[in-house]
């Protein structure tokens, strides 16, 4: 015996609708045997890739453009001052770090380094001639990048070429942590007061010390290094 499942009413077992409200009557038992419609197509279609070569010609459209719309609103409508030159420097540094992404992939993360460095300098010298004030770029700007430049260089140099693990890496980054706050500290009390007196700098490098103790302790003592790794999963 069974029911509408709409209105309820007593259905005859060669029914195929409901005689009150016309519902389709459905065997529970041809349910695996139907086909259900579905929303997607049968065909699979596959979108063509993105080239590197097409993606970088399309982002130094792009950049180009911005610097070049900059510049000219620059010369012939907000004549005030030289604003537009900090924009360009964005597009510079923006560019250049897009080249060993999407432009030349094969080139050297050594060179890619070198070219970050210089991009940013030349952003720093274009602020610099905007304000009319180059004294700050030659005595701060000017060593913090090439100082910073220096830490990346080795510290890639220490990952490609040294033996490298989850330890190591974070030895040679807790190292060049230390360096480079002292670095910091360094120059700019050097630039503002004429003398180096490291503050804070020294209690960053008394930590990072202290890290790399514990590094290089963990390194030497194998059973220890394993047991760290078995508990902190690495």
């Amino acid at each position: 015996m069974s029911y509408c499942v709409n209105c309820g009413v007593e259905l005859d077992p060669s029914a195929k609708n409901c005689p009150l409200c016309n519902t389709p009557v459905i065997n529970p038992s041809d349910l695996k045997t139907r086909q259900q419609p579905t929303p997607f197509p049968k065909e699979k279609g596959q979108v063509e890739t993105v080239k590197r070569k097409d993606l970088g010609i399309l982002l130094s459209t792009v950049v180009l453009a911005t610097a070049v719309t900059c510049g000219i609103l620059n010369a012939f409508v907000f004549q005030g001052t030289l604003w537009s030159l900090a924009v360009i420097g964005v597009c510079v540094i923006l560019w250049v770090i897009m080249i060993p992404v999407v432009i030349y992939t094969k080139q050297s993360i050594y060179v890619s380094l070198l070219f970050d460095g210089a991009a940013v300098m030349v952003y720093l010298y274009m602020i610099a001639y905007m304000i009319q004030r180059d004294d700050w770029f030659y005595g701060l700007g000017m060593p913090i990048v090439l100082w910073v430049t220096f830490l990346s260089e080795c510290f890639v140099l220490c990952v490609r070429k040294l033996p490298r693990s989850f330890l190591t890496v974070a030895l040679y980054l807790f190292t060049a942590l230390a360096l480079l706050c002292l670095g910091l500290e360094f120059l700019i009390d050097l630039y503002l007061d004429g003398q180096a007196a490291f503050q804070w700098s020294a209690i960053v490098a008394t930590v990072c010390v202290i890290v790399d103790i514990a590094i290089i302790t963990l390194l030497s003592r194998r059973r220890l290094r394993n047991e760290v790794r078995r508990r902190l999963h690495f």
